[in-house]
């Protein structure tokens, strides 16, 4: 099945980790599911010296180390068909006039895809030389260029780049990479609030009463301490995953399911978070750091005792924010979204929270007020959709307790996929539903800028969290009501509740 037409992805930075680990593994899985045209090819950029026989040899190693299926010689004699190797600086203006020509001169489809699996910081100037080199105009064959994130370290520096790729890139030929949109689980937002109508009439301001967006993990910055020294968790998870988690929970049903039809709402959310100012970061942002504590009864340093880590650093390593959508729908219903390292637990999930009934019917008999109904959409390390409900007791007396009803998104036999390999067949076809539009990244930056340059300008000590602990002290100061609590994993919100069904 070749829907779309023959190209040639060129990776640049083909011998990094984000190659090794998902790009060279999710087009392997691509080939062998055959959805690869035929005539595609793939020439991978590096400044490591390999003949192709060499390189190859390499992939294989990779293929055989990371695919989630059996190597099988048959596929991989067929994949590596469509494998070149080409060694140079890309950076280097006559090493982009080589590849230029060894693009025009050879028999390779002349629709080109390059993936900048590069530092951020080379972006502008890799898509400036490949403009001067005359790469990046389309005429007879299309050009479509692959960013990953972070696109900008702030507002001001994602409009200095955007200016700059623009002079030689329409935006319809820019595809802005978050593989977390790539997730199915996240996907299936989408699917659980337009294609069932039993949730579009409660999703609003008058039965919801307020939504989490999660996404904590147990480990920590491994070998990545140079990089998230400039990040932190607001820039590198929260900006981005989670901001489009809840443009996606909040936006309004969009006219189609085409690209710009999906963005453009989207983006009206963003627009209409409500502005942080210096009066309200307080009360609605949160960061703490981790120290030293136990992951699953093993002893782990803390991020000051990290590699690539300033003594004095007080880049935060778990952040918080509470914000609002100021329309018609969710006016005065808190989202609250949250990130970080060396959690307790591990979880990504979105959690609905819904107002209690504006009468208690059972006061006669004393009953307890009926636990709050919850809808749950994990991500991980479940996927799954769970609604809770309150249901009578059995016995003589009225007594309510909480139970679940549970449906897992994936069954046994379901073929687990990684999100780039979807979101790679999406840049093959020209479909950018899942990509960001700038004016999308731009409203993200409005929204937590100030916010990073209330954090940039103060002395103040961090505060931290152990390893291995739920949350840190003070986290709950961003609570709109003291019943707020936040939910991890698919525990009840009830500790009594114990039956669910499903």
């Amino acid at each position: 099945m070749n829907m779309h037409d023959p190209s040639t992805l060129i990776i640049f930075g083909a011998t990094g980790n984000l190659s090794e680990l998902k790009l060279l593994p999710a087009l392997y899985h691509l080939d062998e599911a055959g959805l690869l045209n035929q005539a595609s090819k793939i020439v991978c950029c590096g400044r490591q010296s390999f003949t192709d026989d060499k390189w190859i040899e390499y992939v294989a190693d990779v293929v055989t180390r990371h695919a989630r299926n059996k190597y099988n010689d048959k596929v991989f004699e067929r994949f590596s068909a469509r494998l070149s190797y080409f060694q140079g600086d890309v950076t280097d203006a006559a090493t982009l006039t080589a590849l230029k020509h060894l693009l025009s001169e050879s028999q390779l489809p002349e629709n080109h895809i390059f993936y900048l699996s590069m530092p951020p910081a080379t972006y502008g100037d890799l898509i400036a030389n490949l403009g001067h080199c005359n790469m990046l105009t389309e005429q007879s064959a299309w050009r479509r260029v692959v960013i990953e994130k972070p696109f900008g370290s702030d507002l001001e520096s994602a409009r200095v780049l955007q200016n700059r790729i623009s002079a030689y890139l329409q935006e319809h030929q820019i595809y802005r990479i978050d593989h977390y949109m790539g997730k199915a689980m996240v996907q299936n937002v989408l699917v659980a609030r337009f294609a069932n109508l039993i949730t579009e009439p409660l999703w609003n301001r008058n039965y919801i009463d307020h939504v989490q967006i999660t996404r904590i993990e147990q480990h920590g910055i491994g070998a990545r301490g140079a990089f998230y020294e400039k990040t932190g968790a607001l820039r590198d998870m929260l900006q981005s995953h989670l901001m489009q988690m809840m443009a996606l929970v909040a936006m309004e049903p969009p006219v189609s399911m085409d690209a710009e039809d999906l963005r453009d709402e989207k983006v009206k959310v963003l627009k209409s978070v409500r502005p942080l100012n210096m009066d309200s970061i307080d009360h609605q942002a949160f960061r703490a750091q981790y120290t030293e504590g136990n992951i699953d009864k093993q002893l782990v340093k803390g991020y000051l005792q990290e590699s690539a880590v300033a003594s004095n650093s007080k880049t935060e390593t778990y952040a918080a924010l509470k914000l609002y959508v100021d329309n018609w729908r969710w006016r005065d219903v808190p989202f609250y979204l949250r990130t970080g390292k060396r959690m307790g637990k591990a979880c990504t999930m979105v959690a609905i929270k819904f107002k209690q009934p504006p009468k208690h019917f059972f006061r006669s008999v004393k009953v307890q007020q009926p636990a709050a109904n919850w809808l749950i959409m994990s991500m991980s390390p479940q996927e799954s959709m769970r609604l809770e409900i309150s249901i009578r007791e059995p016995g003589l007396s009225m007594d309510t307790r909480q139970i679940s009803l549970d449906a897992p998104f994936r069954c046994e036999h379901h073929q687990q996929t990684d999100a780039y390999e979807g979101l790679l067949l999406d840049v093959m076809e020209g479909d950018s539903s899942l990509f960001l539009r700038f004016d999308e990244v731009d409203y993200a930056w409005q929204i937590v800028d100030p916010v990073l340059n209330v954090w940039q300008s103060r002395d103040e000590p961090l505060a931290t969290y152990s390893a291995g602990k739920m949350e840190p002290a003070g986290v709950s100061g961003i609570f709109e009501q003291p019943e707020h609590k936040w939910r991890n994993e698919l525990e009840p919100a009830d500790p009594h509740a114990s039956c669910s069904s499903g």
